[in-house]
C-alpha cells in the first residue's frame, strides 16, 4: 500500500494498541460481552486508558464489534471516545480461515471485520489459520505446551488458504486497509518459510505477515532462531502483534522450557527485530501482548520500551 502524503511515523506518535486478551467474552454472570451496557465497556477501558494507552485493538476474544448492531457500535465507539481512545487495528482470534467445518462462515466475517474496520477508522485487520484451543490446551497452565489442532500440510489446503486470504485481502485493498496473516505454530503461517511463501502465492501489497514470533519461541520444541526468521519475515511485515518469553534449552536433554517475559527482558531482541522491518519500510500498527499476571500492565511497559526504540522524531520512518 502507498504511505506517500502520510505522516511521518516516530517513536512519538506510532500507534501502539491495548490487547484485550486478558479480558473474556464470558462475564461471571453467563453474559457475553456483546450485551453489555454502554457503562459496563466504560469500566473496561477504563483500565486501558489508566495503563496509558492511547490506541486500543478490540480484540473479538473479548469483542466482536463486527457482529454489534450499527447503533450498538455507534454506542461502543462513543465509550472508546470518551476514553481517549483510538482504534488502528482489529486482530481476529482462532477464527481459522480454511477451518473444514467452519471455514466460510469465518471467511464471511472476515469480510464483515474489514467493512466495520473501515467504518471506525482502523488501518488494519489480523487474520490467521489457528483454531479454538483443544480441552487439553484449556486445562494447561500454559496452552502453548500443548498440541493443538494442525492445518493440513497438501496443495489443496494451501491452494485454499490462497484464495480465502486472497478474497479479503482485495477487499481490504478496496476500503484502504492492510490485512496482516498472523504466525502461529502448526499452521501455514507456523514457520518464516511457511509465512513467506503464502504471502508471495497471494501477491497482494496490502496482504502483509504480523510476525508474531513469540507465538513460535514460546514453543517447547525446536524452532529457528528468531534472527533467522526476522531476516525472512523483514520485506513482508505488517500490522504486528508483539510479545516475548525466555526461552531455556538444554541440549544434552533436548528440554526446552519458556515463560512470558516483558519485551525488553526476552529472548527475542525487539531492537534489533523491529530496526530490521523499518529498514524495509514498516510502518505499521503493533498491538502489545503479555500473559499471565496482570498482562494489561506489562502491556504497558511493553509499549513505554517500544516507544524509547522506535526511530526519533524527524528520523525517517
Amino acid at each position: 500500500m502507498s504511505h506517500t502524503n502520510e505522516p511521518k511515523l516516530d517513536r512519538t506518535n506510532w500507534p501502539i494498541a491495548a490487547a484485550m486478551i486478558q479480558y473474556p467474552a464470558l462475564l461471571p454472570d453467563g453474559r457475553s460481552t456483546q450485551d453489555q451496557s454502554a457503562e459496563e465497556w466504560f469500566e473496561t477501558l477504563a483500565d486501558v486508558a489508566d495503563a496509558g494507552f492511547s490506541e486500543l485493538d478490540p480484540t473479538d476474544s473479548w469483542l466482536r464489534v463486527a457482529d454489534l448492531e450499527p447503533s450498538r457500535l455507534d454506542e461502543f465507539m462513543g465509550v472508546v471516545r470518551a476514553h481517549g481512545l483510538t482504534i488502528p487495528s482489529i486482530s481476529t482470534a482462532r477464527r481459522n480461515l480454511i477451518d473444514p467445518e467452519h471455514g466460510e462462515a469465518h471467511v464471511a466475517y472476515g469480510h464483515r471485520v474489514l467493512d466495520t474496520a473501515a467504518r471506525i477508522g482502523a488501518e488494519a485487520v489480523s487474520f490467521g489459520f489457528f483454531s479454538p484451543l483443544t480441552d487439553a490446551q484449556r486445562k494447561a497452565l500454559w496452552f502453548w505446551t500443548v498440541d493443538g489442532v494442525k492445518n493440513p500440510d497438501d496443495p489443496e489446503t494451501f491452494r485454499l488458504a490462497v484464495e480465502r486470504v486472497r478474497d479479503l485481502g482485495r477487499h481490504g485493498a478496496e476500503l484502504g486497509l492492510e490485512v496482516a496473516l498472523e504466525m502461529y505454530e502448526d499452521t501455514l503461517l507456523g514457520t518464516a518459510d511457511g509465512a513467506v511463501r503464502l504471502v508471495t502465492e497471494i501477491d497482494l501489497p496490502n496482504v502483509k505477515i504480523n510476525a508474531d514470533l513469540g507465538n513460535l519461541v514460546r514453543l517447547h520444541r525446536e524452532v529457528e532462531p528468531w534472527q533467522a526468521m526476522m531476516e525472512k519475515l523483514a520485506p513482508f511485515c505488517g500490522y504486528w502483534h508483539i510479545k516475548n518469553y525466555t526461552r531455556m534449552e538444554d541440549a544434552s536433554s533436548g528440554l526446552v522450557m519458556t515463560a512470558p517475559a516483558p519485551l525488553e527482558f526476552g529472548t527475542i531482541n525487539y531492537r534489533a527485530a523491529i530496526r530490521m522491518a523499518l529498514a524495509h519500510g514498516f510502518r505499521s500498527p503493533f498491538l502489545v501482548e503479555h500473559y499471565g499476571g496482570d498482562g494489561l500492565s506489562v502491556s504497558a511497559a511493553n509499549r513505554d520500551y517500544l516507544r524509547k526504540i522506535l526511530p526519533r522524531p524527524g528520523v525517517q520512518a
